[in-house]
């Protein structure tokens, strides 16, 4: 029996490891991008990088199961869009959102956009992901409401812009993210310009010429 209870402990605090680690590995790419070190996330988990190396062989590996969630969430934003009856609203909604996201987590494009081809599982609901943003495209250009020039590829040109900003705080960010999106949709739409979202409360900067 304590052998037995040994094991148990030894296994809860494996996937405790493992829970600590993932969520170290979300906090620090949501708020600095995928470059975070592993020593870094180690760190941030509170144990050793060999304990995080047991749980995840190699980077990949953390990343796969990482952006399994985020991923999720992309999928789930594009099935809400594709049960929109109003083909445009549907785009317009997506594209909001998604900015919106991306802006406080930097690991949500990454899940979006990097391929794993080791990952069969998720390279599959990776592509479902594409093909529904696809068809998010080919209803609005058939209702006329989205520019012929559009490209689905450019959703990664609109999750570059949005990953780029930067703020004081999540409020702030969401609030820029969002009237990026707006303009942006603005020049995607073919229809009447809506109503743009209010400036967020970003600080300018000014570059001051050395002497």
């Amino acid at each position: 029996m304590p052998a037995e209870s040994s094991r148990m402990e030894l296994r809860a605090d494996a996937r405790h490891n493992r829970e600590r680690i993932l969520q170290a590995a979300g906090d620090l790419i949501a708020a600095r991008g995928l470059d975070v070190p592993m020593a870094a996330i180690a760190r941030r988990a509170g144990v050793g990088v060999a304990t995080l190396y047991r749980r995840f062989p190699t980077r990949e590996a953390l990343m796969v199961e990482l952006f399994r969630d985020r991923l999720g969430v992309c999928l789930a934003g594009v099935d809400a869009a594709l049960a929109d009856p109003d083909p445009w609203r549907g785009f317009r909604t997506y594209i909001e959102n998604l900015c919106a996201m991306n802006a406080v987590d930097r690991g949500l494009a990454a899940a979006f956009l990097t391929e794993f081809p080791g990952a069969v599982d998720f390279e599959r609901e990776r592509a479902r992901a594409e093909q529904g943003f696809a068809e998010l495209v080919r209803r609005a250009k058939a209702a006329g409401q989205l520019r012929a020039e559009f490209d689905r590829s450019d959703l990664s040109l609109i999750l570059m812009a949005t990953d780029g900003i930067t703020a004081a705080s999540a409020e702030t960010a969401v609030a820029a993210a969002r009237r990026l999106a707006g303009l942006m949709l603005r020049s995607f739409h073919t229809g009447p310009a809506a109503p743009l979202p209010p400036p967020a409360p970003l600080a300018l900067y000014h570059l001051s010429v050395p002497d």
